[in-house]
């Protein structure tokens, strides 16, 4: 009998397939955040600049898990053997929980370039039917994970979490440690980008554990950070997102475009994109 733990019963996702006129040798996974979208603007924008894209559905579709909770690394891993068909270099991009998504994804699996837009350096907690757990498995084994302050309530309205993200970090240092995603074995390109100002969580902390944790390895990792800007980075070309849960995310869409702006040369020169 399978579960949804199982790879075997982890379904085809939703998916967006953009093609370039003129291929550039890379092949990219696009992975959306909480909102669960399927990223086809961006996936059109890199390859516009000569990238093959898949921009996936990885919760929320049919078969699939519900929401971020018990994910399966093997959905990303599998897709992307799949990319490796179609291009000389394979990329993760992911932002936000697709950003988790990418690191870990990229820690044990070989990539030649991750792109993490406002991420985390360890994998969170997801709660769904009445059960909380990790984000994700890998093996059929949920990886461990960082649990929620319970005792943290929101005291604006629409509610800022950076602050919850940060106290369960301090009030759980053994799950941190056993959470902390093993950057340092990601191999290939790493450019980590990330809002002074975002108030999702914070994700400028996150990429600076990060950068650290892969210098004390020996590891070069490429770091863009804009303090103006939130959790949602535009890139040149891109509309402003809207939907997904309501929450304050910080930045404001001029920031957020600078942002977008900053990290663009770093971007083009990690997926060998043409300008």
């Amino acid at each position: 009998m399978t579960t949804l733990r199982d790879h075997a019963s982890v379904a085809p996702p939703d998916r967006y397939d953009a093609y370039p006129e003129v291929p550039n040798g890379t092949a990219i996974l696009l992975l959306a955040g909480s909102s669960g979208r399927v990223e086809a603007e961006r996936a059109d924008l890199f390859a516009r600049h000569g990238a093959r894209v898949r921009a996936i559905r990885w919760f929320g579709g049919a078969g699939q898990r519900p929401s971020p909770h018990e994910v399966p690394i093997e959905l990303f891993t599998d897709q992307l053997d799949l990319l490796r068909h179609d291009a000389d270099r394979v990329a993760i991009f992911g932002t936000s929980f697709g950003a988790e998504a990418a690191l870990v994804t990229a820690s044990l699996h070989p990539v030649d370039a991750t792109v993490a837009v406002a991420p985390s350096s360890v994998v969170w907690a997801g709660f769904a039917d009445g059960d909380w757990s990790s984000h994700w498995t890998w093996q059929g084994a949920p990886l461990p994970a960082v649990p929620f302050d319970s005792s943290w309530s929101p005291s604006t309205e629409p509610p800022e979490y950076r602050s919850l993200y940060q106290s369960s970090l301090d009030r759980a240092p053994d799950a941190t440690a056993a959470a902390t995603i093993r950057s340092e074995s990601i191999r290939g390109v790493v450019v980590l980008i990330a809002g002074g100002d975002d108030r999702v969580w914070p994700s400028d902390r996150f990429a600076a554990e990060v950068v650290e944790r892969r210098r004390a390895n020996g590891r070069e990792t490429t770091l863009i950070t804009h303090s103006p800007a939130g959790h949602r980075m535009i890139l040149p070309g891109e509309s402003i997102a809207t939907g997904g849960v309501t929450m304050a995310r910080g930045g404001s869409p001029s920031a957020d475009a600078e942002l977008g702006a900053l990290a663009w040369p770093q971007i083009v020169h990690a997926l060998g994109l043409r300008a």
